[in-house]
This record gives structure tokens, sequence and C-alpha cells, in this order.
């Protein structure tokens, strides 16, 4: 009887390759830049709806001051219109928190492929420089 082992394979927009692996060529990394880059702006975008929506809907405001609203909160620059009634006052501060998340979060998708190859690459030069000793 043979027992296979079974590797875990994550999602293929997460494989980077490992410390031990080549750089990755221009070409495809290129690619992951863009992947990450359609993946950060839809994170964006989304968090973006969520708050225009819950603006207009819970709030009462129009469409336009919905949109700035929840850019602004998103930006981290803080609310423009003040929140009267109790629910639109909870809607504000869940879609603050929210929105401070969603935007690092984004923030981090974007710049983790430019920060894996830059560590990638510094860890084969370390690598070069350490077997030449």
């Amino acid at each position: 009887m043979t027992h296979r082992v079974r590797r875990r394979r994550s999602a293929r927009w997460l494989d980077y390759e490992h410390s031990t692996e080549p750089l990755l060529p221009m070409r495809q990394f290129i690619s992951r830049v863009l992947r990450g880059s359609v993946i950060g702006a839809s994170v964006i975008f989304g968090s973006l709806a969520i708050g225009v929506v819950g603006y207009h809907a819970i709030c009462g405001l129009g469409w336009v001051d919905s949109i700035l609203n929840a850019s602004m909160i998103l930006t981290g620059m803080g609310p423009v219109d003040r929140m009267d009634s109790a629910g639109a006052k909870l809607f504000a501060s869940a879609y603050a928190l929210f929105s401070g998340v969603a935007f690092l979060s984004s923030v981090g998708i974007l710049f983790a492929p430019v920060i894996h190859r830059f560590l990638h690459r510094f860890h084969i030069e370390l690598g070069e420089d350490d077997s030449a000793s």
C-alpha cells in the first residue's frame, strides 16, 4: 500500500517563489503587479460601494454626498456631513473601522509583489556573497 503525501496548495494568486528559487522573470513580475493592482482596486471600489450605499440608505444622504462621505472616510480624512440619528452614527462608526482595515489591506496587496521581489533579490545577493567566502 502506497501512501501519498498531499501537498496543500494555496490559491494561485498567492503563490510566490521560495527563497531558494530564482527571481521571477520581469514579464511574470509585471503580471503579478497588475494582478495585485486589480485585486487592490477591487477592494477599494467594493469598500467605497458599501459606504456609498450605506450612507445613502441608512444616513439618508444624496448620492453625491454619500460618495463624498464614503471616500473621505475610506482615505482617512474624516466625515464631511453631520450624522443626526443613532443608526447613522453607528453605521458611520462601523464603516470608519472597516475602512481603515480595507484601505491598509489594499495597500498591502498592492505593494506585496514589489516588496517580495526586493527581499527575494536581497536574499539571493546575500546568498551569493556567503557562498563566495
